[in-house]
């Protein structure tokens, strides 16, 4: 049995009785990670429950929380000023591996105006939430979590330069009972601390490389899912601090080894029913299942930068790796970009299988929902499934760079419509500066290469 929820008058007991003294209240930023403040219980509960402020940049900064130019939302010039964050008392829950401690997530408001920002990720996915509500349809999607575990701590890694990087275990691990019980000292405490916390745990399971694992969540709601995700892979990576070991989301950490994925599965409900079965059709997918699928798979290009936001995201995308090249679908085939999964039951659904592990799952599941709900708007036609070796037939491709999948995100008309123009500008140049941010840097590759015979 899960644990019930919990609620304000509940939290409000146990502060009393003083067994949780500190309230996270975190919003979430650009990249999906939680910044926030740490509240004394009693005075969250007293009056900051209503609401508090952070600085508005905190929706305009990389990961190494730099103030990039070219942003409209803020900038030096306006002086960065606050956003107001509004407690979603929905989303109380305790955090089971810090001692005495419960987490709140808050919307970002307008400090004038109190309307929601546009551009924040909640309100993001939010958005098309409601889109899909106006079909009379529910999103009901669930995420897989991959990461690498690595020997030493983050802390260590970091003074040495993150070199030499070497993971938890030697081998390949992927379903591989031996090895991963040698890691339940780190996994067994993600599980039953993410339960605890009200995350519907599946499993775990070693993937496919030494190091390697997955994190796997139960559907559910879009919203709870991207919730669920963002704060299962904040634990991950205390939890495994905790330990003295590193967890890593980055999507590619070496050339050598495979990369990690977050794949999207999805459906559309329809009060209590999947409104994408239908018993009488091929495969059991009806027909807004095929409208649905077709948006996705015409659109795949211009959500790319949602699915895989860093440069490095891109060398994830090779042949024989299991992260697909191709946008088409398939029945049951990890070497497209989408797989039917389910086929013939009540449980049919959609994967997309583009996403790395380094992606904001507001953002992506949003992109995801923008691009499906178009193709239900524009009544398109499925393709029929490819079958075979996917990476070897001639169809449409995914982008390759981060540079070309910037340019697909700028110039859609579909995504501008669905999202807003100010919301597209706003990602638009949030993948420009990781672009120039790589661009300037000279590499240890090219020092290698060319310092003696260039």
């Amino acid at each position: 049995m899960m644990p019930d929820a919990l609620t304000f008058e509940i939290l409000k007991s146990q502060v009393a009785e003083g067994s949780v003294d500190t309230i996270l209240a975190c919003i979430v930023d650009m990249q999906g990670r939680l910044m926030g403040k740490r509240f004394h219980a009693a005075h969250f509960v007293e009056s900051a429950w209503e609401e508090t402020h952070c600085c508005n940049y905190l929706l305009a900064t990389d990961l190494e929380m730099a103030t990039p130019d070219g942003y409209a939302s803020t900038s030096w010039q306006s002086g960065y000023g606050d956003y107001v964050m509004k407690p979603d008392l929905a989303t109380l829950r305790p955090v089971p591996w810090l001692d005495g401690t419960a987490m709140v997530l808050c919307d970002v408001l307008d400090h004038h105006t109190h309307e929601e920002i546009s551009h924040s990720p909640r309100s993001v996915l939010k958005h098309q939430i409601a889109r899909a509500a106006g079909m009379g349809l529910t999103p009901m999607m669930a995420t897989e979590l991959e990461f690498f575990l690595f020997e030493k701590s983050f802390d260590d890694l970091r003074k040495d330069g993150y070199s030499p990087l070497e993971p938890i275990s030697g081998y390949n691990e992927d379903y591989h009972i031996l090895q991963t019980t040698k890691e339940e000292a780190v996994m067994r405490p993600i599980r039953n601390h993410l339960y605890a916390a009200g995350i519907p745990v599946e499993n775990t399971k070693g993937e496919a490389e030494a190091g390697q694992e997955e994190l796997n969540i139960r559907y559910a709601a879009a919203l709870d899912c991207a919730d669920y995700h963002t704060i299962a892979k904040h634990a991950v990576k205390e939890i495994a601090w905790g330990a003295g070991h590193a967890a890593s989301f980055l999507a590619k950490w070496h050339k050598d080894r495979v990369g990690s994925s977050s794949h999207v599965h999805q459906s559309m409900w329809s009060g209590s029913d999947n409104a994408f079965f239908d018993p009488d059709a091929k495969l059991g997918m009806s027909s807004l299942m095929q409208n649905y699928m077709a948006g996705l798979i015409k659109y795949a290009p211009e959500t790319t930068v949602f699915l895989a936001p860093y440069v490095n995201s891109y060398k994830r995308f090779q042949k024989g790796s299991f992260a697909p090249t191709k946008t088409v679908w398939s029945v049951d085939n990890r070497t497209a970009g989408f797989r039917l999964c389910g086929d013939g039951t009540k449980a049919v659904r959609v994967e997309c299988r583009i996403g790395g592990s380094d992606l904001n799952p507001y953002l992506a599941l949003a992109s995801q929902l923008a691009a499906g709900l178009a193709g239900i708007e524009e009544g398109l036609d499925l393709s029929a499934p490819t079958t075979g070796d996917v990476y070897d037939a001639e169809v449409a491709e995914i982008p390759a760079t981060l540079r070309d999948a910037t340019e697909t995100l700028r110039n859609s008309k579909m995504l501008r419509k669905a999202m807003g123009d100010d919301v597209i500008d706003h990602y638009t140049r949030a993948a420009e500066w990781e672009q120039e941010c790589f661009d300037a840097v000279v590499t240890d590759y090219e020092i290698a290469r060319g310092f003696e015979r260039a």
